[in-house]
């Protein structure tokens, strides 16, 4: 598989971690590291600011060999994420986009990406989701994770032109779930997978609907970025044309190793 994430990125920092702390973050970003990491070929496409933060991202993805050809510095702020650990718990506080704010795929990135890629995808905060309907008719396939959030109007732009499409929710294996998932299949996707944290998953291919528990984690210690580990796993199996639940499992094995170490990686 050779992806390419684009969109957003930004730095997770707590500041109740010692005297603050500073993560690599940005689902985007996350599922290019977790692609590396399991064998896949990946690409980072975006933009961070001029400050040492936007120097870290690069610096950070660098070394996980990444490909940060297509990251472009411009002047501004780094995008960044305020988070508090409060009784082992993440809780998010303000989220300053900086130059995200105005982000556009140029028509570099864009040749780069459809040339060299099986398959884009990027999350709910990518500022890129009008260049999915461009993509998906090049040829290139498309992913799109809407968080918990495949109402908003970013995901409704985008779920037309995905091929598979992710979501998060907290309530389990419901009626109303498999209902909603329908839904969302009608509007174009091949697949639609619902993220159900230790719940597992559920995947829908508009005929069967395909249930897949998690795989324990030993030493549990954050689930910062375990989402997105196994958006990348996922569709690591399925470009190995494995069957469904072979590629949720993938998926739940990845966001498993992500879960034992502080941080999205």
């Amino acid at each position: 598989m050779r992806l390419a994430a684009i969109g957003s990125n930004c730095i997770d920092y707590y500041s109740n971690f010692g005297n603050g702390k500073a993560f690599v973050g940005g689902g985007p970003v996350n599922m290019a590291v977790y692609a590396k990491k399991i064998g896949e070929m990946a690409s980072y496409i975006g933009i961070v600011g001029s400050d040492n933060y936007g120097e870290l991202i690069i610096s950070e993805m660098a070394k996980k060999n990444v490909d940060i050809s297509h990251v472009h510095s411009v002047e501004g702020r780094t995008a960044v994420t305020q988070v508090e650990l409060v009784n082992g718990e993440r809780v998010f506080g303000e989220y300053d986009e900086g130059v995200l704010k105005d982000y556009i795929l140029s028509e570099d990135d864009i040749n780069f990406i459809c040339d060299n890629h099986d398959i884009v995808i990027c999350d709910l905060w990518g500022k890129v989701e009008g260049y999915f309907e461009r993509l998906k008719k090049s040829g290139i396939k498309t992913a799109f994770d809407c968080a918990t959030r495949p109402s908003d109007k970013e995901s409704r732009f985008a779920i037309p032109f995905t091929d598979y499409l992710f979501f998060s929710s907290d309530d389990g294996d419901t009626e109303t779930l498999r209902e909603f998932m329908k839904y969302l299949f009608s509007q174009g996707p091949s697949l639609v997978v619902s993220m159900l944290g230790n719940k597992g998953s559920l995947c829908f291919d508009g005929n069967t609907f395909y249930k897949f528990g998690i795989v324990e984690c030993e030493n549990f210690v954050d689930s910062m970025g375990a989402g997105d580990s196994y958006i990348a796993g996922f569709l690591s199996g399925i470009f190995k044309n494995l069957p469904i639940k072979q590629c949720m499992e993938m998926g739940a094995r990845t966001a498993s190793d992500t879960l034992q170490y502080f941080g999205a990686w």
